[in-house]
Parts: C-alpha cells; sequence; structure tokens
C-alpha cells in the first residue's frame, strides 16, 4: 500500500473566464494543507498556479515549485514556497514525476493538457501506477473524456491499453479517491526506473 505525501497538480497559468475555476483551485490548496500534503506545481505565480500555490502556503501547507528557466519571467515565477528552476521542459517534467505520489489537473490549456495526457501515457504504458484525477469542475474535461471515449470506440485504445485514469466533479471528493486508489498501489509501483524516465 502506498501513501500520498505530495501531489502533482497541472493547472492554468490564466484564471480562465469562470471565477468558479479559481475558487476551486483555492479550495483545493487549502484541503491539501488541511490534510498534510505537499504540492508539487509549475512555479509560477499567476493563474491558476499561483492561485493553487498560495492556498496551500496561506493555510500552513508546503510547496515545491519546479519552473524552467525559459518560463521564469512569463510565468512569473513565485518568489513563495521552495522553487526548483531546470534546464528544460524534459527536467522539469522528469522531477514533477519524481517529487509526487499522485496527479490532478485543475482546468488549463494546452499545457496543462499536454501534461496530464503524458501521464495517462505512461500509466497506459506500464510505466507507474501512480493516480491520475481529472478535477472535472463544470464538466471543464468532458470533452477530453469524450475524444477517450471516442479512440476506444475506433480502436484507437485498444483492448488491454486502456487509459486509466479518475475523474472528480467535486474538489471534496478529490483526496478520497486518490488516497482509495493509492491503497492499492504498491509503493515500488510508482516508481519509474531512471533510464526509462530519460528515454521518455
Amino acid at each position: 500500500m502506498s501513501q500520498i505525501r505530495n501531489i502533482c497538480v497541472y493547472c492554468g497559468s490564466g484564471p480562465g473566464r469562470d471565477p468558479d475555476f479559481v475558487a476551486a483551485a483555492r479550495q483545493f490548496g487549502k484541503a491539501l494543507a488541511d490534510n498534510g500534503i505537499g504540492l508539487v506545481y509549475g512555479g509560477g505565480s499567476v493563474g491558476l498556479m499561483g492561485e493553487t500555490a498560495d492556498a496551500v502556503l496561506d493555510n500552513g501547507g508546503k510547496v515545491k515549485g519546479i519552473i524552467p528557466d525559459f518560463l521564469a519571467s512569463r510565468e512569473h515565477m513565485s518568489r513563495r514556497g521552495e522553487i526548483i528552476r531546470t534546464r528544460d521542459m524534459h527536467e522539469r517534467k522528469q522531477l514533477m514525476f519524481e517529487h509526487a505520489d499522485a496527479f490532478v489537473a485543475l482546468p488549463g490549456g494546452i499545457g496543462t493538457l499536454e501534461e496530464v495526457v503524458e501521464q495517462m501515457t505512461w500509466v497506459q504504458l506500464g510505466r507507474h501506477k501512480k493516480p491520475v484525477l481529472l478535477a472535472n469542475i463544470k464538466s471543464f474535461w468532458d470533452p477530453l473524456r469524450a475524444l477517450l471515449a471516442h479512440m476506444e470506440e475506433l480502436d484507437f485504445i485498444r483492448p488491454g491499453l486502456h487509459v486509466s485514469y479518475l475523474v472528480a466533479d467535486r474538489i471534496e471528493d478529490v483526496l478520497p479517491m486518490l488516497n482509495e486508489a493509492a491503497a492499492r498501489t504498491a509503493e515500488p509501483e510508482k516508481v519509474m526506473a531512471p533510464d526509462v524516465a530519460g528515454r521518455l
């Protein structure tokens, strides 16, 4: 049985048009702090990234931001919490993987989509069994879920290669779902060999 100590959160560097997205980010950040779970995230101080990190820190939690040098200015690198600067996106994503026990995608843009789909792919290919969850705030991720179902229907996601992920429509359901999934996963199953991570 594995334990969730740190969660990597993928989310937008903008706030989005609906204020409920910001509220959800802050609610989740507070939930992490209240439950003694650390946040691993992209290191920005703006958008949903900044809101999530600030909520964790404002409530006494721990934050580890990981940001490549070329994005430090563009994403307004946070001055709060622990910040790790990397050479490139590959190093950033590898460190985010290594420091996290689970992955949660809040609403976001192409970068958020790319990051969470990459984790789904790694699970699909048997590289690890860390839980991956879509925080489906106001049905934000329904189009992605429909696309994945469409791929399965047309056999582009073939039998035996099912994409395993969790979906929570409410923030208060995220941690219970992740803890339940983690309880079914042995600690060694969460680890990706360094040579495999390097190739990916």
